[in-house]
Parts: structure tokens; C-alpha cells; sequence
């Protein structure tokens, strides 16, 4: 199976190959100088240069289980991840950008990554206790995690609004997998799509005008990989939906932040047959 690390150009819909690898790699990250593209696979993380794009591993310490759910801090200097190293499950942990010795942030487990606040002090992230999935907060040293939302229901991918008002994320909480927001403050979420996709890992662009997001086809269980499914881009002003792209992909395409700093790509990663 083969892995493509691509990158989407917003103006003409062009789709640039980075890299095409036989290892499974998920979930790019940019790096807020726009240089380099992060992705794990494996159990641990690599940086990809764009002026070269290999494999760079990530020194992540001890943190050798980490997962797709990872991302770095707005100002570039530290990068969190999710691993299961220790606890058997996953757990939230920060550490330098260049690689280093990984600080532990969340007591509790099972929690799971996903958007750090625009300002980086604080992480959101899903987590499951007593059963229940719920979305959560804390801050980005660590501390007592804050309940946003939970319930019988599933809630993921959690990712901040550019304003630091809104927290994005997906749910079956109204009867299908939808995209929802609610206010960091607190307060009765919104549903933001209602149709008869599956829809999953909202992510706001950087000037706050759209969200990209995954979808799948009606009838998804979960979100599983190698399926046929679509990057869709919701039109926060009227609502409008405009699909990008249709691809192989799911699980690891888009589960973590992925835009460009400057809003006018994003990376994803598509999986197919073939060698590179």
C-alpha cells in the first residue's frame, strides 16, 4: 500500500506530490514557517522538508507509540503528540519542535490531540472517561483538564477557530456524523452540516472564511482507511459546500490541522496500490 503526502492549492485546485512512501504515514502537519510538512507513521514522528522531501525522524524520547494525533504549537517551538508508550493508552505530551524529551500533559487517559489555541496555551483534545466520549481542555503545560462537552454520543476532532472563540468539531450527537462548533467559554452547541454524508475533522482555515473537513459516503462506520471519500470546504458565510477533491483515504488523510500558514493550500495524504 502506498502512502502520498500531497499538497492542494486553493487557487486552480492544482494537487502537487511531495512524497510517495510504501511506509504508512498520516495526518500532516505545517510548520508555521511553511517549510516543512510534519507526519507520523510507525509509532513515531518525521519532518519533511519541502526543498527535499524525505523522512526526517523526530527525536520524541522515550514516546515510541505515538499516534496520528499530533500538531505544532502556533509559534513554532514545541510540538504535541499522542502515545501510548507508558500507559497503554493514549496520552497527551509536549515536546520541542526539533525533537527532545517529551513532558507529560495529561494525568488522564485515554486523550487524544488535536488543536492547540491560537495564542498556545491551551490544547483541545478528545478524551474518553467512564465510558463517554468528550471533548476537553487544558493547558498547553498541563493542569486540570476542563469538559467542554460528553455523552452517550461520539465527539472528535476538536480544532480551534482562528479567533480562539469556537471550538469545531464532529458528532453523531444529532442522529448522523455531522461537523458542530462550540464557544471555548462554554454553551450549547451549533450543528454546521446536515446532510447524508458522514462527516468527520473540521479544520478551520487561517483567515476564519471556511472549514475543510472529510467526508464519506453515506452509511460510514467510524472513519476507516482506504475508502472512497471527499475533502469538502464549507463556506462559514452562507453555509455553502464546495467538494475539493475525491480520493482513497480516510483514517490519516486529515485528522490533525493541516492548513498552510497562509491559508491557500493544505496537505493531506492519499493511499492507493503501487510502489514509489
Amino acid at each position: 500500500m502506498l502512502s502520498t503526502l500531497s499538497i492542494y492549492e486553493l487557487a486552480g485546485g492544482a494537487v502537487t506530490e511531495v512524497l510517495a512512501t510504501d511506509r504508512l504515514i498520516e495526518a500532516p502537519n505545517w510548520t508555521p514557517d511553511g517549510r516543512a510538512l510534519i507526519v507520523n507513521g510507525d509509532g513515531r514522528l518525521f519532518r519533511v522538508p519541502l526543498d527535499a522531501p524525505v523522512l526526517v525522524r523526530i527525536d520524541t524520547g522515550h514516546a515510541v507509540a505515538c499516534n496520528n494525533d499530533h500538531g505544532v504549537s502556533p509559534d513554532g517551538g514545541r510540538l504535541a503528540i499522542s502515545d501510548s508508550t507508558d500507559t497503554g493508552q493514549s496520552c497527551i505530551w509536549v515536546l520541542p519542535v526539533t525533537g527532545g524529551s517529551p513532558h507529560r500533559v495529561t494525568g488522564k487517559v485515554p486523550s487524544w490531540w488535536h488543536g492547540w489555541s491560537p495564542d498556545g496555551e491551551a490544547l483541545a483534545y478528545v478524551g474518553r472517561r467512564d465510558g463517554e466520549f468528550g471533548l476537553y481542555t487544558t493547558g498547553s503545560g498541563g493542569g486540570e483538564e476542563r469538559l467542554l462537552i460528553s455523552g452517550g454520543d461520539h465527539y472528535d476532532g476538536p480544532d480551534y477557530s482562528p479567533d480562539g472563540e469556537w471550538i469545531w468539531f464532529n458528532s453523531d450527537r444529532g442522529g448522523s456524523m455531522d461537523l458542530w462548533r462550540i464557544r471555548v467559554a462554554g454553551g450549547d452547541p451549533e450543528r454546521m452540516t446536515d446532510d447524508d454524508r458522514v462527516n468527520w475533522f473540521p479544520h478551520p482555515s487561517p483567515d476564519g472564511r471556511s472549514v475543510l473537513y472529510l467526508s464519506y459516503g453515506p452509511g460510514t462506520q467510524g472513519h476507516p482507511r482506504d475508502r472512497d471519500v471527499e475533502l469538502r470546504l464549507l463556506d462559514q458565510a452562507d453555509g455553502a459546500v464546495v467538494t475539493l477533491l475525491a480520493l482513497i483515504g480516510g483514517q490519516g488523510t486529515i485528522n490533525v490541522p493541516c492548513w498552510s500558514p497562509d491559508g491557500g493550500r493544505f496537505a493531506f495524504v492519499r493511499y492507493g496500490p503501487g510502489r514509489p
